[in-house]
């Protein structure tokens, strides 16, 4: 009675000591996959302690605690390491910009500020070289003292205003320096470029002043031309006069009739003028030479000219 109320309690069919060896199994199956999940757990966890990622442009050497780094250079993707004994140490060799000013002092002692545009990157050869002199931070340590050791060497075997009418000189001996120079460093520049060049306040207000004065002077020698020319002018006017009074006045000595020529013409003249005016005009024909009819004058002058003539 007592084995049959157990049964009917614990399950249909089931002892009790088939039930608590059911329970028995399940609890063992429970704790191995617990054990089989903390391992694997502590297993991906380890495994990705073991690796690292290099991303693209990027190259890394790995620094041991034993024999401290690596000769090895590794490249963009999965690398392995062995957790707290490996370091990795990453470097970005991709061509990086930096933008430099330096103040500093032309041949005739002028203060120039020259800023300087750069674009270096590491050399993947020589990581280790450069971790173990510069550390990772090598552009900041390296290239503005260098930048500026080079510019005020260039820029000092020029004058102010050939820095400007030579500017692309002055920049290729500056990137042929720098260049040499940062390779000592084992940097490589891709790119070297002046970007902005700029003097004193005192020299550019001289500047000025000088090219305004250069613009007075090119003026005033233009009007000391053109007065020349002027005056020129005026000369030849008064000798072409001079001539043309010498000839009317040998016309008249050899031809009377010039005269009477020139009387006609005038009379001409004159009433051509009137015609094409609006006004009534009364004027006397003897004064205007319009009475082209009376040969009187024209005997007087003919006279007149054979007399001189005599």
């Amino acid at each position: 009675a007592v084995v049959s109320t157990q049964s009917g309690h614990y399950g249909r069919g089931r002892s009790y000591n088939e039930y608590k060896s059911y329970l028995s199994t399940m609890s063992g199956i429970a704790r191995i996959s617990s054990a089989l999940a903390v391992g694997g757990l502590a297993l991906f966890a380890g495994v990705k302690e073991c690796l690292y990622t290099v991303e693209g442009g990027h190259r890394s050497i790995l620094f041991s605690r034993l024999s401290g780094l690596q000769s090895t250079v590794y490249r963009e993707g999965l690398n392995f390491k062995v957790p707290w004994l490996h370091r990795p140490i990453i470097f970005d060799i991709r061509a990086t910009p930096r933008r430099i000013t330096s103040p500093t002092g032309s041949k005739d002692l002028q203060t120039v500020n020259i800023s300087l545009r750069v674009l270096s990157r590491p050399d993947p050869t020589a990581l280790q070289t450069i971790y173990r002199k510069l550390s990772v931070d090598f552009n900041d340590r390296v290239l503005p003292s260098i930048v500026n050791e080079v510019l005020k060497s260039v820029v000092a075997q020029f004058n102010a205003s050939q820095l400007i009418t030579q500017r692309q000189l002055v920049s290729d001996m500056v990137r042929e320096q720098l260049v040499e120079r940062a390779s000592d460093f084992n940097i490589i520049l891709e790119d070297v470029a002046i970007t902005d060049l700029t003097f004193s306040q005192q020299y550019t207000a001289a500047v000025e002043a000088k090219q305004i004065a250069q613009q007075e002077a090119q003026r005033a020698a233009i009007l000391v031309e053109k007065a020349v020319q002027e005056r020129q002018q005026k000369v030849v006017q008064a000798e072409g006069e001079t001539q043309a009074a010498l000839l009317l006045g040998e016309a008249i000595d050899n031809n009377p009739g010039y005269l009477k020529l020139r009387r006609l013409t005038a009379a001409r003249q004159i009433a051509s003028t009137i015609a094409r005016s609006q006004n009534k005009v009364y004027l006397e024909a003897d004064s205007l030479f319009l009475n082209i009819r009376d040969t009187s004058k024209d005997e007087e002058l003919t006279a007149t000219t054979s007399s001189k003539s005599k």
